[in-house]
């Protein structure tokens, strides 16, 4: 694998645009998701021969079956980890922004072309990009995600790992659910440190903010907080519940 290869087709501001604005059409429903999930290629529509295309992941408002514990609209809080990925300057979530489809209104990823026999358990006993998945394990605490299997972390084709599927982040009450707990105990690194410091001080960006309530942002930014006086990655003191189920 080449470590100069982009991930992606296009540069990122490009690709970020082409997501909000193109043209889509869906490929096909992805398996095994419990929300309508599709695969797509977005498209600028312009002649074929110049176009610039790139497949994503739409996940439309419409497809959601409705929780007791999360509010509707889960795909804002897709939109909202690439936002906060990118507040701390971290770039491990795939370009994500919000988009109408066919569907009406809903959440459009990038797609990462991945190796898909490699996910969290056989990348860390690999010691692959362990740099990476610290930065994960930091970022589903902040964004308290309820959900990282083993197969959200995706090893793309420039060597650097990409967390997907997070529609169940950001709830006020701390509900972390996670395989990311080999790093338990450990000192978190001075250059996660330098970037949940500048998080905390600066404040969440404006189109975070837009994307949660007040009482979600607030706890948020206390679990930066906590994890900054921690200086350590915490422990599962619960005797397992923190783990998601399936793992994979």
């Amino acid at each position: 694998m080449q470590q100069n290869e982009s991930a992606f087709d296009l540069p990122i501001d490009e690709l970020t645009e082409l997501l909000e604005g193109g043209e889509m059409a869906i490929e096909g429903r992805m398996p095994y998701s419990s929300n309508a999930t599709f695969l797509v290629v977005v498209s600028d529509g312009e002649d074929p021969a110049g176009s610039r295309s790139h497949r994503a992941i739409y996940k439309p408002a419409r497809g959601e079956r409705p929780l007791w514990d999360f509010p509707p609209d889960l795909y804002k809080r897709e939109v909202a980890t690439f936002c906060l990925s990118e507040a701390l300057g971290w770039q491990v979530i795939p370009p994500t922004v919000i988009a109408s489809g066919p569907m009406g209104e809903g959440s459009v990823q990038a797609f990462v072309d991945a190796d898909f026999s490699e996910h969290y358990f056989t990348l860390y006993e690999a010691g692959t990009g362990l740099d990476d998945l610290r930065k994960l394990c930091a970022l589903d605490l902040i964004a308290n995600n309820t959900d990282r299997k083993s197969g959200h972390c995706l090893l793309g084709r420039d060597g650097h790992i990409y967390g997907i599927d997070h529609g169940l982040s950001f709830h006020a009450q701390f509900k972390l659910r996670t395989v990311i707990w080999d790093f338990a105990g450990e000192r978190i690194p001075d250059e996660v440190a330098e970037s949940v410091t500048r998080f905390v001080d600066q404040g969440p960006p404006v189109e975070l903010l837009c994307l949660l309530d007040q009482f979600e942002t607030d706890a948020m930014t206390a679990r930066a907080q906590a994890l900054l006086r921690a200086g350590r990655f915490p422990e599962d003191d619960t005797g397992g519940h923190r783990y998601p189920w399936p793992l994979v």
